[in-house]
């Protein structure tokens, strides 16, 4: 098997390597391609990820190249994990709505939107490429922000294509802690949009113990959440830490304008992290990078990519066609639920229908995905003006008005599908 890794440059990039090492004997590597633009970057981690490898016992092949066209070739894996504009369009999207009196968050809200508009037609573009190079079964494997939207962008012109996101493996794996229990005897039935989900049961070798849980580990769950307890209790769910921009907006609001932006935490650890890379005597990934975010992300990916390759029909947490399995949602939404992962694809898990709390605020923002979606696709302005409006951290006019403008102009380097339109 041949896994190319767009943007293996990435300082995440070492964690996915930790988790392919560990599971060589359920994952034939026997290639591995990091390609990435930014050849410093690529060289770095690439020097890295050949360490960690020999020091395995990895006896494949580990490419580092700037080629995509020659990173896809023969691929029955492509795993996306990019970041068009790097840290500071990032800083852009964490910082730009604050001046309209909106949240800054690099996936939601307007950041996220802004941050859609510049992703979602690279990689598509990648895409194209995996159809014409890649092996015919190719999958597509998406780890890049917004997931749900990519995903949808990618499912919408006909790919092969999974989002994949960390947030209900770090769930599981705390709920195991908690219980003292292998991982594998977890799972989580997570439900909703990505990063607008709700853990509504959580079975226990296949028994649902989540009031259990409430009642007996609430402050820890609620603390993974960003929220206090009484939501969870209220909700009869784990609502996931994104929720707090909807549920708390004018307290995470001030938060935001009072404190340092993420994105400028994140550049210092990465400034670090590649200078630790850098040392040739490094053959395991730093405790630093736990610190970047992204935790269980080598155990996530790894899953995924064994179960596809030998169609276990192990249970996962991943974004999909809804296919009706959520009711009141269109079946081309992608939706963020469990799934049997077979070698033909996920098979969600059925789903009791969500309480109107819940539906009201999915439907929402699904509507909103749609519009996004069309948008950097179109490079249309009134398609971005729409899924402002759509968007339930936005949602008036004055404020949709103004942010057309900003996201427009301040990611204007990146968006070379609405100059068309400009010059028109």
């Amino acid at each position: 098997m041949k896994l190319a890794v767009v943007g293996g440059g990435s300082t995440y990039t070492p964690e996915l390597v930790a988790g392919l090492a560990r599971e060589r004997d359920r994952v034939d590597l026997r290639e591995l391609t990091l390609q990435d633009i930014d050849p410093d970057r690529r060289e770095t981690v690439g020097g890295l990820a050949s360490r960690m490898l020999s020091a395995a016992g990895y006896d494949g092949k580990l490419s580092v190249t700037g080629d995509l066209d020659r990173a896809l070739d023969g691929a029955s894996f492509v795993l996306i994990q990019l970041r068009v504009g790097g840290q500071d369009a990032r800083l852009s999207d964490e910082t730009v709505p604050l001046a309209c009196g909106c949240i800054g968050q690099e996936t939601t809200g307007a950041g996220g939107l802004g941050k859609a508009l510049r992703t979602v037609p690279v990689v598509l573009e990648i895409a194209s490429r995996v159809r014409e190079l890649a092996a015919a079964d190719a999958w597509i494997v998406d780890f890049t922000n917004p997931v749900g939207i990519v995903t949808r962008a990618l499912r919408d012109q006909g790919h092969r294509a999974i989002g994949l996101c960390n947030v209900a493996i770090g769930v599981q794996r705390l709920i195991a802690r908690l219980l003292e229990v292998e991982p594998g005897r977890v799972l989580v039935d997570q439900v909703g949009l990505n990063h607008l989900t709700w853990v509504r049961a959580v079975h226990l070798d296949g028994r649902d113990i989540l009031p259990e849980l409430l009642s007996d580990h609430g402050d820890a769950l609620a603390e993974q959440a960003g929220q206090p307890r009484a939501v969870l209790e209220e909700l009869g769910a784990i609502p996931s830490y994104y929720l707090r921009y909807f549920y708390f907006h004018d307290r995470v609001l001030a938060e935001q304008r009072e404190s340092v932006p993420r994105a400028t935490t994140v550049a210092e650890i990465e400034r670090k992290l590649l200078e630790l890379y850098r040392d040739p005597s490094l053959t395991t990934k730093p405790k630093l990078l736990e610190q970047r975010g992204g935790a269980y992300y080598s155990e996530a990916a790894t899953q995924l990519i064994a179960s596809l390759s030998t169609g276990d029909g192990d249970a996962q947490v991943v974004d999909v066609r809804n296919e009706g399995t959520i009711a009141g949602l269109a079946d081309d939404d992608v939706v963020e639920l469990p799934a049997h992962i077979e070698a033909q694809g996920p098979a969600p898990l059925p789903q009791a229908p969500l309480a109107p709390e819940l539906l009201g605020l999915v439907q929402h923002v699904a509507a909103y995905e749609r519009l996004a979606v069309s948008a950097a696709v179109t490079g249309d302005r009134v398609q971005v003006h729409k899924a402002l409006l759509a968007h339930p951290l936005i949602g008036q006019l004055p404020q949709a008005d103004e942010l057309v403008d900003l996201l427009l102009t301040s990611g204007a380097e990146y968006l070379p599908q609405f100059r068309q339109e400009a010059l028109a």
